[in-house]
């Protein structure tokens, strides 16, 4: 399928044959501007226009005109201000997030320290490889089971509903990791079995989170189409751009991620100074207060209903595709050119759809590679920082310089760095920022390989860190004479590449994906996480000391590479990213889309035939 597409996109504006949306703003009646309103079964004219106008109540820049093509190469693109309820939704998954980090982040020394201390706080005592596998594994399961929750969503239950029901799922996961946790259980040897039964079951409840709860937040902004209009300030005509505002919501939401994240700033000394169960009745506890925020906040968000088979019904325009050889072999109006009989189940638009989904599909098939080099952050990173000399900081607090580093320089590119560009006439497309992200990905391993070298050429156990040498008066081993900080950098790289590469990611599985399969693709991309860590789960066999440091550079050249052969695959593009976006509707132009999850008769301009339903 992929094959059949490449080398089209020269041509994706004839590609995009589809009924044109993007010039047609409906009015409150329903009814198209420049066509005829419905009223008590009699049509009266409307009158027509040279430039279809945005209506001012959608528009905080007191409404414009669309944009021509000439237009949307020389005026300057803005966003608009953020929907509230994107800002609750972002409150939802900061706690998810608090609860995942914080407790997936001392899952390393959980299984890989003993019981007895010796090592520091631990409980299973499985060893550097048990540990990483076991931690690899809770990812790769964390991943696989987005499919399931997307499916769920878009077929059967929506995503507020699928979100709630696996908050439910997620919360019998933490009591199950909290209840074996206590000494008690752990001396009863109830620690492994109750810990692989919460990883499952808390993946499985996390999965079908995550799949919703990113596209939820985008959904709460309505406009898909561009318009311009004038900065107020300035008297500047501009140009309202979509994709602008969507990428700062996803901005915002990693911003949320990154803040939940921090969880890791407690959680570790509480499992050194208390006990691993106090960490995860913490995240318990915080988990707790955004699923409370999540149903309090139910009659405020902008939600889809399921749409049925929609999701089957793109499996079989595939096979279409595939069977024939051609992207448009699933068109209506082709069948009907070529003698066959047209289905009914969809329409030429929603082939166009899964055209671009396709699109996206494809760029990601590069991630796994990313996310290889990012979860070392979770894993090989908290067992080099066990290599050094921490100085009282536990091995695992160092994670928290990955968030930290998000949280200081996202504000910092969304607020200068990418206006100044925009103002400055200077694209910074999702390819672009993509293979950027890759790169300084490289960068961070590039950092832990010279630090894991400084560790090997430093005393007392040089290429055997932790040997008998480094222990302290109390027995425990304290590592190699390397400080603790100086694995920082690493940390802050990774965050940086996320804020081009995962989120950038994040942005283009939503705008990519057709209206009512926003979750699945968003699946599609965090199963290219899964895939990452399967490949991570391969790489077990030389997480030992001195080969790990070869497996830090393979990394940073594997990471550079697959960058280059993104630019080189796809930077074409970056050419089509407005034809692409412009394939959705505003929102009160779409006949999918309601406000309230529970009041039926609460909708968003539902429009079916030029009648108000």
């Amino acid at each position: 399928m992929a094959t059949a597409y490449e080398g089209q996109a020269a041509q994706l504006h004839q590609d995009l044959d589809m009924p044109d949306h993007s010039n047609k703003v409906n009015d409150m009646s329903g009814a198209p501007l420049g066509g005829e309103k419905v009223r008590n079964g009699e049509s009266t004219p409307t009158p027509s226009v040279d430039k279809e106008i945005v209506r001012e109540d959608e528009d905080p820049y007191h409404g414009a005109e669309r944009p021509t093509e000439e237009e949307k190469k020389t005026l300057r693109h803005v966003g608009e201000p953020l929907p509230k309820a994107a800002f609750l939704v972002a409150v939802v998954e900061l706690c998810e997030r608090f609860t995942y980090y914080g407790a997936s982040g001392i899952f390393q020394n959980y299984v890989q320290r003993p019981l007895d201390g010796s090592e520091g706080r631990g409980a299973l005592g499985m060893g550097h490889k048990g540990a990483t596998g076991l931690t690899t594994f809770f990812q790769f399961w964390c991943y696989v089971t987005p499919i399931f929750g997307a499916i769920i969503a878009d077929q059967y239950l929506g995503k507020y509903n699928t979100i709630l029901l696996f908050c439910v799922v997620y919360m019998v996961g933490l009591l199950i990791l909290t209840a074996t946790s206590v000494p008690s259980a752990l001396a009863h040897g109830a620690g492994l079995g109750g810990f692989v039964t919460a990883v499952i079951v808390i993946g499985l409840g996390t999965g079908g989170i995550k799949s919703n709860v990113a596209p939820l937040i985008a959904d709460q902004y309505k406009r898909r189409q561009m318009a311009i209009s004038v900065d107020k300030k300035t008297g500047e005509r501009v140009i309202i751009d979509p994709a602008i505002t969507i990428q700062r919501i996803y901005m915002v939401f990693y911003f949320c991620i990154n803040v939940g994240s921090l969880a890791l700033l407690p959680t570790p000394y509480m499992e050194r100074d208390v006990g691993f169960w106090s960490a995860y009745l913490l995240c318990l506890c915080v988990f707790f207060v955004g699923t409370l925020v999540l149903v309090l906040g139910r009659r405020v968000y902008i939600v889809r209903p399921p749409q049925g088979s929609v999701i089957t019904d793109a499996f079989r325009v595939m096979w279409l595709m595939t069977k024939n050889r051609k992207m448009d072999a699933a068109k209506p109006s082709y069948q009907a050119s070529v003698g066959g009989t047209p289905t009914t189940r969809w329409d030429d638009h929603f082939v166009e759809e899964v055209k671009r989904a396709l699109v996206a599909c494809k760029v990601f098939c590069f991630y796994p590679i990313y996310w290889v080099v990012y979860g070392n952050f979770s894993n090989n990173f908290v067992t080099q920082a066990g290599q050094m000399r921490g100085h009282g900081i536990p091995n695992d607090l160092m994670q928290n310089f990955d968030p930290i580093a998000i949280i200081v320089f996202l504000p910092l590119m969304d607020r200068f760095l990418y206006p100044a560009l925009r103002k400055a006439r200077i694209p910074f497309p999702p390819i672009n920022r993509i293979v950027l992200g890759f790169w300084v990905a490289s960068l961070a391993m590039v950092y832990a390989a010279i630090i894991q070298k400084k560790i090997y050429t430093s005393g007392p156990c040089f290429e055997s860190p932790l040997c008998d040498a480094s222990k302290d008066a109390s027995g425990v081993a304290q590592g190699n004479n390397i400080h603790i900080a100086a694995q920082t950098g690493a940390y802050m790289l990774i965050g940086i590449s996320e804020i081009f590469a995962s989120v950038t990611g994040l942005e283009y599985a939503y705008t990519k994906a057709p209206p009512n399969m926003k979750s699945f693709v968003q699946s599609m991309f965090l199963l290219t996480n899964a895939f990452g860590s399967a490949i991570s789960e391969a790489l077990n066999p030389v997480l030992y000391d001195p080969a790990i440091l070869w497996m830090f550079v393979g990394l940073a050249a594997a990471s550079f590479i697959s960058g280059c052969l993104i630019w080189i695959l796809f930077h074409h593009l970056n050419e089509t990213e407005d034809a692409m976006n412009a394939l959705d509707q505003d929102y009160d132009a779409d006949p999918t889309l309601r406000r309230g999850s529970v009041i039926a008769d609460r909708t968003v301009g539902l429009h079916h035939h030029n009648e108000k339903v």
